[in-house]
């Protein structure tokens, strides 16, 4: 399995970790609060968010690169469209 993670700086963190729980949870069996978020995928892929007071906490699961650079995209593509007002910037390790 694969694991990577991004920092990304917002002030919305919550919010946005709440509307991307919400989106996903007509499709999967996504647990979340205000501040803490995971979201299983599939069986080998998940997605776990962490919000903090200035910065939203990614951390990725996966069985293959090719998978990650796909969760990866699929992730900030999402996160992007609810944070249209503001550029995002996701630091992938």
């Amino acid at each position: 399995m694969i694991r990577s993670s991004a920092r990304v700086s917002t002030a919305n963190a919550s919010r946005y970790l709440q509307q991307l729980s919400k989106h996903w949870a007509h499709k999967f069996d996504v647990t979340y609060s205000e501040t803490q978020s995971t979201i299983p995928f599939a069986e080998d892929r998940k997605a776990e968010l962490t919000a903090g007071p200035d910065h939203l906490e990614i951390v990725l699961t996966v069985p293959d690169e090719e998978s990650r650079n796909r969760m990866q995209k699929i992730i900030e593509d999402h996160l992007n469209r609810f944070a249209f007002r503001e550029a995002l910037v996701y630091d992938w390790s």
